[in-house]
């Protein structure tokens, strides 16, 4: 079959031949319709991770949003069968450990990340295996498009469990989301569709538009504003909720002041090799106002389902977030293009 493969750490993916994923007695292999095109994926392209023992390997096929269809599976598989359309996780869970049993599989104390680890090659490819199909495989609901799906992929799921699970964000209040990424937008409409208010950062004009076309209620250009006072300008007091979707140090600090007090921060964009995992942060003022800090990965499982509910309802729509469909061949271009920040919105692998 066909796949992109990382050969060494920022050079272009080496889109060729590799063999069939073989089905393992808990697993299916999912033939794949559609794989977004992730930020995560730059950063395991760019070699980025090992600061946190999270490096992807080299000579591995890369990609984590996947949705597609299973033509085989496992004997020890009870409730996927073949022709099931799915959506994989990233985070995938082995459905037994306290974690996953106590319904955190993406804090799983055996988990596999889906096209970051070894034991878990991803979905820049035309089939991929998903392991405890069981517990993993996450049905789709009748009409809904492989393509959407895609673009739902990690961003939106960890942008829901980062708001609504981790935060727990209520109707009316102010949510900034700084970075205007496909998490970032995905957290816009996320946040929009739980009644809360949201100001949306970042440095394009583009991706600002399309953060009001999500439903962002005000935005602020981060390269032309003191963003922490742009923000109590627009929220009277400051954020109750705010989001660093992107993962650099500016980000992540503006971020925590722009809260109002006891208010909450929520971290879910990586770092990069300039911060290396570690970032500075106003722990006096963080005391003093009783600021919570959280970090937020990926979503269960087990609640996938809350989130499928969600766009088969019609309350998100991540197809407005869509700006390009790209081919296998066209991946490698697309990682290198989001070095210089020039992706347009949401970018997805279809076949």
């Amino acid at each position: 079959m066909r796949a992109a493969v990382l050969r060494e750490y920022g050079e272009p993916l080496d889109v060729t031949d590799v063999p069939e994923p073989t089905v393992d007695p808990h697993g299916a292999v999912v033939d794949v319709e559609a794989c977004g095109v992730c930020r995560s994926d730059w950063h395991a392209w760019m070699g980025h991770g090992e600061w946190a023992d999270d490096q992807a390997p080299t000579d591995f096929v890369l990609g984590h949003e996947p949705a597609g269809t299973v033509v085989e599976v496992g004997d020890r598989v009870e409730s996927v069968t073949v022709g099931d359309r799915v959506a994989l996780p990233f985070n995938l869970g082995c459905g037994a450990c306290p974690e996953c049993t106590n319904g955190h599989g993406n804090t799983c104390l055996d988990g596999r990340a889906l096209g970051f680890e070894r034991a878990a090659p991803g979905a820049f490819a035309e089939r991929v295996h998903l392991p405890h199909a069981d517990y993993n495989a996450m049905r789709l609901p009748e009409g809904v498009a492989a393509r959407d799906v895609a673009a739902l992929g990690c961003r939106f799921m960890t942008a829901y469990h980062a708001l609504e699970h981790r935060a727990r964000v209520g109707a009316g209040e102010w949510v900034a989301v700084h970075g205007c990424g496909g998490v970032g937008l995905s957290a816009v409409q996320v946040a929009d569709a739980l009644g809360a208010r949201v100001v949306a950062v970042d440095v394009n004009a583009e991706a600002l538009d399309r953060a009001s076309a999500a439903g962002a209620d005000e935005t602020v250009r981060g390269d032309e504003a003191d963003v922490p006072a742009a923000i109590e300008a627009v929220t009277g007091r400051g954020a109750h909720v705010s989001m660093d979707a992107l993962g650099r140090a500016e980000t992540c600090r503006n971020s925590v002041a722009c809260l109002r007090e006891r208010g909450t921060h929520v971290q879910v964009g990586l770092t990069t090799d300039a911060e290396r995992g570690e970032v500075s942060l106003p722990t006096d003022a963080m005391t003093r106002w009783e600021v919570d800090f959280l970090g937020s990965r990926g979503m269960p499982p087990t609640r996938y389902d809350e989130l499928l509910g969600l766009l088969e309802a019609g309350d998100l729509d991540p197809s407005v977030l869509v700006g390009r469909e790209v081919g296998l061949e066209d991946v490698p271009a697309r990682l290198e293009a989001m070095t210089t920040y020039d992706t347009d919105g949401v970018e997805v692998l279809t076949f």
